[in-house]
C-alpha cells in the first residue's frame, strides 16, 4: 500500500526505447517515436536502503585480469573473421540484421558448419523455417556435419532445453522476432517479447561462455526492428546489406565491443552460398576496350579498407518541352549530386540548366562519401562536352561550394590501391601527399584547373 496522503498513479512506458513517464504523452520524448507510450502498470516504489551483500567473484588488480576467454576464435571465414575483429568470442552475443532474402541465413549457417567442424557442437534453431526447409539449404552449399544440430522452435523455453542438451559452443537463432517469452505479455515479435527473449539468452551465453548470434529484422527505412534496448544488450551489431539485383553483399559492424566498429566484409552470392570477395575492387569498375566519355574511377574508403569504385554519369538534351529537366541518381547521395551539378556548372562553366542529368555508381555499391565529388564531377563534365577521361586516371577529392578541391582523410592508403590496381594518374587536391611507386600525382587547387587540365 502506498503511503498516506501518497495517491497511486499509473506508469506509462515506451515500447520501442523503454522510456519510462508518469503521464501518458502522444510521442516519446526519449525517441520520438509517435504511439508507443503505453500504461504498464504502477510505478515502482522509491528506492530504498540496500546492504552490501555477497559478491560473485573478489575484484582484482586489472593487470591480472585474465585474457584468454575473451580472445576471438576465427571461423575460417576471412571476410567475417575482419568485420568482427578475428573471429567469435566465447560468451559474446552478436546481432545481425539485414532485409529479407539477403543472405544472412545462408551466411550463418555456413559460419555454423565451420564452428562445428573446428570448435565443438553449433546449434542453429530456426523459428522461421522448418527443419527439412534448413536441411535442404545446408545441404546445397555443404554444410552437413555431425556436430551440427538444428532444431525448429518458436518458444523460448524449448530453445533452452536444446541448449541443456546440446551444450553448444555456439547458437545461432534464426530469428530473435520469432521466438516468444511465455513469461511475459506482449505479441509475437514486439518489443516486450524481443527484450525478454534477447535479455535471457544474453544471460545464458554470458554464464555459459557460450557465443550467440541472433538474426533480426529490419523495417522498411533499414533499421533494426524492436526496441533500441536491443542493440544495447548485445555484444556485435552487424548489418547486411546488398542490392536485390545485385550478387555483392557486405557486411558492416555498427558495434563491436571486441574490435573495430569500421570494418566491412564483402561476399558474393551464388548457388554454392555466400562466397568471400577478399579483392572486390573489380566488381565496381567496368572493364572496357576503349574509354567512354562520362565515366571516371575513384577510391573510396569502406571502414579501413580502400576499394575503388566506377561513377558514370549521362548528360543529354532535356525533352521536357520547356519544363524542368531530369535528375535521376542511382547508388549515390541525390543531395551531393545536385550540389556537384551546381558547382560544374557555377563554377566549371559547364552548361547544365537545360539538360538531363543522370549519374550512377557500377555494380551495385553504395557512395555517400565526399571523395566521390571529384570523380563526379569530371564525369559530369565529360558527359557533356563527349570527351571521354584519359585512361588509367583516377580522381580523389572534396569539391565545395567556390570550386575549391579539398584533401580528404585517407588519401595515402586511396592512392596506394589505386597504384596496386594499375592506375597511372591520380588527380588530386593540392599537399596530398607523396606519389606511391608508378602512380604520378596531379595536383588541381579548383574544379576550373582540374576542368583545364583534362578538356
Amino acid at each position: 500500500m502506498p503511503p498516506a496522503g501518497v495517491r497511486s498513479r499509473p506508469a506509462h512506458r515506451c515500447t520501442e526505447c523503454g522510456y519510462a513517464s508518469a503521464k501518458w504523452v502522444g510521442r516519446c520524448p526519449e525517441c520520438q517515436a509517435w504511439g508507443t507510450i503505453q500504461e504498464v502498470g504502477t510505478p515502482a516504489s522509491p528506492l530504498r536502503a540496500v546492504a552490501a551483500g555477497p559478491v560473485t567473484a573478489p575484484a582484482v588488480p586489472i593487470a591480472q585480469v585474465e585474457l584468454a576467454a575473451a580472445r576471438a576464435v576465427p571461423t575460417g571465414i576471412e571476410e567475417f573473421d575482419r568485420v568482427l575483429g578475428g573471429g567469435l568470442v566465447p560468451g559474446a552475443v552478436l546481432l545481425v540484421a539485414g532485409e529479407p532474402g539477403v543472405g544472412k541465413s545462408t551466411l550463418l549457417l555456413e559460419v555454423a558448419h565451420r564452428v562445428a567442424a573446428t570448435n565443438g557442437p553449433a546449434l542453429v534453431v530456426s523459428g522461421e523455417e522448418s527443419a527439412a526447409q534448413v536441411r535442404l539449404r545446408a545441404e546445397r552449399i555443404g554444410a552437413l556435419h555431425d556436430r551440427l544440430y538444428l532444431a525448429a522452435e518458436s518458444e523460448l523455453s524449448a530453445v533452452l532445453a536444446h541448449v541443456d542438451e546440446v551444450a553448444p559452443s555456439l547458437l545461432v537463432l534464426d530469428s530473435v522476432q520469432t521466438v516468444r517469452s511465455p513469461a511475459v505479455e506482449g505479441t509475437d515479435g514486439g518489443a516486450t517479447q524481443v527484450r525478454a527473449v534477447a535479455s535471457a539468452l544474453t544471460g545464458i551465453a554470458k554464464s555459459r561462455g557460450m557465443t550467440t548470434i541472433l538474426v533480426g529484422h529490419v523495417t522498411k527505412d533499414g533499421a533494426i526492428a524492436g526496441p533500441r534496448a536491443l542493440e544495447h544488450l548485445v555484444d556485435v551489431v552487424v548489418s547486411f546489406d546488398g542490392e536485390r539485383h545485385s550478387t555483392l553483399r557486405l557486411i558492416r559492424a555498427m558495434k563491436n565491443r571486441f574490435g573495430p566498429a569500421d570494418e566491412i566484409g564483402c561476399f558474393e552470392i551464388g548457388d554454392t552460398g555466400v562466397v568471400g570477395v577478399p579483392d572486390p575492387s573489380h566488381l565496381f569498375v567496368s572493364r572496357r576496350a576503349a574509354p567512354v566519355p562520362g565515366s571516371c574511377v575513384t577510391v573510396t574508403m569502406e571502414g579501413s579498407r580502400p576499394l575503388l569504385a566506377e561513377v558514370q554519369a549521362l548528360v543529354a538534351s532535356s525533352s521536357g518541352g520547356g519544363g524542368s529537366p531530369r535528375r535521376a541518381v542511382s547508388g549515390l547521395d541525390s543531395q551531393r549530386v545536385a550540389m556537384v551539378n551546381a558547382v560544374v556548372e557555377r563554377r566549371g562553366g559547364v552548361r547544365l540548366a537545360d539538360a538531363d542529368v543522370f549519374a550512377a555508381s557500377v555494380g551495385g555499391v553504395r557512395i555517400a562519401e565526399p571523395a566521390a565529388d571529384l570523380a563526379l564531377a569530371l564525369a559530369i563534365a565529360s558527359a557533356a562536352k563527349d570527351v571521354p577521361l584519359p585512361r588509367g586516371l583516377v580522381a580523389v577529392g572534396e569539391v565545395g561550394l567556390s570550386g575549391e578541391i579539398r584533401r580528404v582523410g585517407g588519401t595515402g592508403r586511396r592512392l596506394a590501391e589505386a597504384a596496386r590496381q594499375g592506375y597511372k594518374v591520380a588527380l588530386v587536391p593540392e599537399d596530398a601527399g607523396s606519389a606511391p611507386k608508378g602512380l604520378r600525382l596531379v595536383e588541381v587547387p579548383d574544379l576550373g584547373a582540374a576542368f583545364a587540365r583534362l578538356f
